[in-house]
């Protein structure tokens, strides 16, 4: 049997949210609904959904900021989301948007809108990432994504998930500078509590294991009072 794709609803009006529940079980998704972004938030740290439909009106974290929070999250930072507002002004759509939403459903709705929205976002979100390539190469340092592996002039470096996630960070977003809140947001999850010497620590780890030297690093460079930058010489 076919397994259903879940879908996680976050609105606060209990008429709402079980219409949307009703419809989301009617056309085979599953479901699981939530009144408070927090409760979201919590639920996608156990468990990412495949979509998350995300009302910006609500009590306590609203959803702008939640989508932020799971945008920074390495759970659920790939994860596509569709904001339902009543709100309609252009500043709160583009708001939304530049926040990382995949989509915009003003409400009211009707029914078969909203699941032909979620239908077109899966294809889109899940199709082209389908096609994006499995291996990141950068000077002789190669990412096989798909496999979680790394290698290093052919030689295969063992990693821990989070130096591997790390180093993963690093490359796809070479040559640019992040931030240590970013790295730890990325690597840790948003909820992270640790300090940031947690991340100089496996830093350090990172680059006995490749081959890299702080005072004259060929690969991550130090960025003093910002964090770190995996150097890159094709970039332009």
């Amino acid at each position: 049997m076919e397994e259903k794709e879940l879908i996680y609803v976050c609105e606060d009006e209990e008429n709402i949210r079980e219409l949307i529940r009703c419809t989301l079980q009617a056309f085979q998704y599953e479901s699981e609904t939530f009144e408070s972004a927090e409760a979201l938030l919590k639920a996608c740290a156990e468990k990412p959904p495949r979509l998350v439909l995300l009302d910006i009106m609500l009590p306590g974290i609203d959803g702008v900021e939640a989508l932020r929070r799971l945008k920074l999250s390495a759970q659920t930072k790939e994860t596509p989301v569709i904001m339902l507002t009543a709100k309609g002004s252009e500043v709160d759509k583009v708001t939304a948007l530049d926040a990382g939403a995949d989509d915009y459903i003003m409400k009211p709705f009707g029914i078969l809108e909203l699941t032909a929205r979620i239908r077109t976002v899966l294809r889109r979100v899940y199709a082209a990432r389908s096609e994006l390539p499995g291996r990141k190469r950068i000077s002789d340092i190669e990412l096989d994504i798909f496999k979680h592996e790394v290698t290093v002039s052919g030689r295969k470096v063992e990693l821990t998930l989070k130096e591997y996630e790390l180093l993963k960070t690093l490359m796809m977003n070479a040559p640019r500078v992040l931030g240590r809140d970013m790295l730890l947001n990325e690597v840790w999850g948003y909820d992270f509590a640790g300090e940031t010497r947690t991340l100089d620590m496996h830093i350090r780890t990172l680059r006995a294991k490749i081959g890299d030297e702080a005072e004259h690093p060929r690969y991550i460079k130090t960025v003093r009072g910002v964090g770190y930058q995996f150097l890159d010489e094709t970039a332009g």
